[in-house]
C-alpha cells in the first residue's frame, strides 16, 4: 500500500480547498436567485444580501405561469430542444460514421468540414441564407442552421475510427450491409459518447437566444430564452410577458422578482436533465480521444 507523503496530502487538502471555494462561488447566484423570487418587495429592498426568504411568497410564479406567453414560449423551446437535438445526433453520427470508413472523396469532404471549424460564414450570410430559404419567423430556423456542429463530428469520427476492424469484418462476414453495422453495432458502441454529445447540443439549444432574435420577428414564437432577454435584460415583464398576468393580480408583483423566477424557471429543466446523463458525461468526451 502507497503512503502519501506530508506533501501529497497537503497538495490534495489544498485541491479539495479551492474547489469548494469555487463551487461556493458557483453555487452562490442560484441561492440568491432562489431567495429573491420568493421574497417580498419590502425584505428585497431592505435586505439586498440574503440568500433565504425571510416571508414566503409565490406571487412571482404565479404571475409568470399565468402567462400564455410565457407557457407558450417554454413549450417551444422544448420542441427546438428535442427535436434539434435529435436532428443533431442524427446527421453528425450518420456523417461521422460514412467519413471514419473509406470512402471516396473522403479527404475532400474532410477538408470542408474542418474548414468550417477555422472559418465561419458570418452572422450576415447565413441571415440571408435563412430567409431566402423561406425560415424566417419558423421555428426550424432555430434548428436547421445548427444541425451539424463540426468539432462533434470530427470527435465523433475519431471514436468510429477507434472501433477495430475486426468487428466491421465479421459484421460483412455475417452479412450485415452499412446501414445494419451503423445501427446495430456502431450506435450501441457509442451510446457514451451520444449521450454527452446530446447533452452539449441540447443546452446549445435551450440557451440560444441570439438566433431567436435574429430570425424571429413573431413574439408569438419567441423561444423563453428571448422572453428571458425581454423581461430580464430589456425590463420589460409586462410586455413579454403579456396581458394575461395582469388580468389575474390587481397587484403585480415587482420587476425584480419576476426577473428572478423567470431565471429560475428557464435554467430549471437542464438541471434537472444533466444528472441523468451525467454517468455518461466524462466517458463520452474521452471516447473520441483514447485509441480503445
Amino acid at each position: 500500500m502507497h503512503h502519501r507523503s506530508i506533501s501529497e496530502r497537503i497538495a490534495d487538502n489544498l485541491n479539495v480547498f479551492i474547489l469548494a471555494i469555487v463551487a461556493v462561488i458557483m453555487i452562490f447566484p442560484f441561492f440568491y436567485i432562489f431567495a429573491v423570487s420568493f421574497s417580498t418587495l419590502s425584505d428585497f429592498l431592505q435586505n439586498e444580501f440574503f440568500l433565504w426568504p425571510k416571508r414566503w411568497v409565490t406571487d412571482a410564479y404565479e404571475y409568470i405561469l399565468s402567462s400564455e406567453n410565457f407557457i407558450r414560449s417554454l413549450g417551444i423551446s422544448t420542441f427546438v430542444t428535442i427535436v434539434g437535438t435529435l436532428i443533431n445526433l442524427f446527421f453528425t453520427s450518420t456523417m461521422a460514421y460514412a467519413l471514419s470508413r473509406p470512402i471516396a472523396g473522403q479527404r475532400f469532404f474532410l477538408f470542408f468540414v474542418l474548414f468550417t471549424v477555422l472559418f465561419n460564414a458570418g452572422m450576415i450570410p447565413t441571415y440571408l441564407i435563412v430567409k431566402e430559404t423561406g425560415l424566417i419567423d419558423s421555428v426550424w430556423s432555430l434548428i436547421i442552421p445548427i444541425a451539424i456542429s463540426p468539432f462533434y463530428l470530427i470527435v465523433m469520427r475519431q471514436f468510429f475510427k477507434n472501433v477495430p476492424d475486426d468487428i466491421h469484418e465479421a459484421a460483412l462476414i455475417d452479412g450485415a450491409n452499412e446501414l445494419q453495422i451503423f445501427w446495430k453495432i456502431m450506435i450501441p458502441l457509442s451510446k457514451p459518447a451520444l449521450a454527452a454529445f446530446g447533452l452539449f447540443y441540447a443546452v446549445m439549444h435551450w440557451n440560444n437566444y441570439f438566433t431567436g432574435i435574429l430570425y424571429i420577428n413573431d413574439p408569438a414564437k419567441w423561444p423563453v430564452q428571448v422572453v428571458l432577454r425581454q423581461i430580464v435584460v430589456v425590463n420589460e415583464p409586462n410586455a413579454a410577458l403579456g396581458t394575461a398576468s395582469e388580468l389575474l393580480m390587481d397587484n403585480p408583483p415587482p420587476p425584480e422578482t419576476i426577473q428572478m423566477a423567470a431565471i429560475l424557471l428557464a435554467t430549471l429543466p437542464i438541471l434537472i436533465v444533466y444528472p441523468f446523463l451525467q454517468k455518461h458525461f466524462a466517458k463520452g468526451v474521452l471516447l473520441g480521444s483514447v485509441k480503445g
